[in-house]
């Protein structure tokens, strides 16, 4: 089946962080966006959610996580719910990957 730009949800938000995590750090990290990614399926509009590791190729980051929303809206809603989430459960994303020595690329795209 072809697929075209029609067949696209136009209005889906792709919410992708990419993360170069040092070998000692990674299994606490990856257990921790699991755990995140575990919450955000849950949550409406979410229609798929991954952490995938880097098990081939130059680039220097070795973790990747992905959500695929329905919509802009969807992506405002799960922002609000996880800020709630971190303060109840005094989380900060933050300082826990800063101490773990990780560097993040965080964004938002579309389909084109």
């Amino acid at each position: 089946m072809t697929h075209t730009s029609s067949d696209k949800n136009q209005d889906a938000r792709f919410r992708i962080d990419k993360f170069a995590v040092p070998a000692d750090a990674l299994d606490a990290f990856v257990a921790q966006m699991k755990h995140l990614q575990h919450t955000l399926r849950s949550l409406p509009g979410c229609e798929n959610a991954s952490v995938l590791t880097q098990v081939n190729g130059p680039g220097r980051f070795n973790v990747l996580t992905w959500v695929e929303w329905k919509d802009s809206a969807s992506v405002a809603d799960a922002t609000a719910v996880m800020q709630k989430k971190f303060a109840d459960e005094g989380f900060d994303p933050k300082a826990f990957t800063e101490g773990l020595r990780v560097d993040g690329d965080l964004g938002v795209y579309v389909a084109v």
